[in-house]
């Protein structure tokens, strides 16, 4: 399995504005970026934080990856949009309930690497929060690294959640990547994209 992210990062280095409001500060053009990444997936991991912040859909036009998100305790909102929005089918993975919600949904009862391991999916894009991509770069998953950095908001946030989480939660092992793309706008955003390291090592 492949696992790509993408994110967008402030100038200085944060995925979400103050409160875990939606992340809306990046360009149009990132959101055409969004669709672009989603189509090259088979499967949308997000956290139940994220879904909830962002109301998302976790929908493509043109494309019907699988809609995942995962939770420790459930207690999703069956008025979520997700619920009721056309599109790929919906799997929601809780890790530490036993809650069998009623919703349009297959329900997963397992850990993150369990669910990994038992759904036949080739790529996997992950799109938030920085908790689960803590978990994914725990794990040495994450295959690709796709960020739109936006160097014209700066949010100061001294404990405003990161690419890997919230500061201070080191991961266990530093990982390696390599820049392979970067294209500059003209609004001042940068789209770059990283590739894991052949030479990828505990350090």
């Amino acid at each position: 399995m492949r696992i790509i992210l993408n994110f967008a990062l402030s100038a200085d280095g944060k995925i979400s504005t103050r409160g875990n409001s939606p992340a809306h500060f990046t360009s149009k053009r990132d959101l055409e970026r969004l669709h672009e990444i989603r189509k090259q997936a088979d499967a949308i991991l997000v956290g139940r934080g994220t879904l909830e912040a962002d109301q998302m859909s976790l929908t493509t036009p043109g494309a019907d990856p699988l809609r995942c998100v995962i939770s420790r305790h459930g207690n999703f909102d069956p008025a979520h949009p997700l619920f009721h929005t056309p599109g790929g089918p919906r799997h929601l993975i809780i890790t530490e309930s036993p809650e069998r919600p009623n919703l349009p949904a297959q329900i997963h009862h397992c850990s993150l690497q369990e669910w990994l391991q038992r759904v036949p999916i080739n790529t996997l894009l992950c799109e938030g929060g920085g908790s689960l991509a803590h978990e994914l770069f725990q794990h040495d998953l994450v295959d690709e690294i796709n960020l739109t950095w936006a160097p014209h908001t700066l949010f100061g946030g001294k404990t405003a959640p990161t690419l890997t989480g919230r500061p201070g939660d080191f991961l266990k092992s530093s990982k390696h990547y390599e820049l392979s793309k970067m294209e500059e706008l003209g609004n001042g955003e940068v789209f770059l994209t990283y590739l894991k390291s052949a030479h990828n090592k505990d350090t």
